[in-house]
């Protein structure tokens, strides 16, 4: 039976508790529009099925390599987001982003149903290339008079809530010996990511 262990559940509880920190520090109570640019964030990775489902399949590819990947997945993706977004704060041009955006939900959703584990340093590389596209497509979305601190700590919070249920479900499922379940919705995804390179 597969367990989390302490120390992988210590690190998943710190940065949960680092992302609340991050939006209340950023959240300036009383300052016009905080609340709207901090909402704006955070219904942003709702807004698209492209967005929510990559998001998900990040938790739910980190469930399948387990171990390390249970938090460095999870962890790298927000991070490189942030790279992500910074690009597009600053006006800096990154090239097919849609077109990037509809991959990481194909390779991700082809990964979760073949059960592909690769190398940690591998895993990490390939969810943080594609969150960079998520990343610059969010920041360059910041709505007009927004503060972008509060809109990213919106965002990152977000992704870190669909993360965490995807982690969630691929965790249960494994307990369950339901993995074959994870692998068919994976294979939903990868299709829905087929689509959405097809009008990309």
């Amino acid at each position: 039976m597969f367990r989390i262990s302490t120390k992988t559940l210590a690190r998943t509880g710190a940065l949960a508790v680092a992302v609340f920190a991050t939006g209340s520090a950023f959240a300036h109570p009383g300052h016009p529009g905080s609340m709207m640019s901090f909402g704006a964030g955070f219904s942003h990775p709702f807004s698209g099925i492209d967005h929510l489902l990559a998001m998900l399949a990040v938790g739910l590819w980190a469930a399948q390599n387990k171990r390390s990947a249970l938090w460095m997945l999870p962890l790298a993706f927000p991070l490189m987001m942030v790279v992500g977004a910074l690009l597009a704060f600053n006006g800096l041009n990154l090239p097919s982003v849609e077109t990037g955006i509809a991959a990481s939900v194909a390779v991700l959703g082809l990964l979760i149903a073949f059960a592909v584990r690769l190398p940690l340093w591998a895993s990490t590389a390939v969810v943080s290339v594609f969150a960079v596209f998520h990343g610059y497509a969010h920041g360059s979305e910041l709505p007009h008079g927004s503060s972008a601190a509060l809109y990213g700590a919106g965002f990152i919070l977000a992704t870190a809530l669909l993360h965490a249920t995807g982690l969630i479900v691929g965790v249960v499922a494994g307990k369950q010996m339901a993995d074959r379940v994870v692998r068919i919705a994976g294979a939903g995804i990868a299709g829905v990511g087929a689509y959405l390179l097809t009008t990309a």
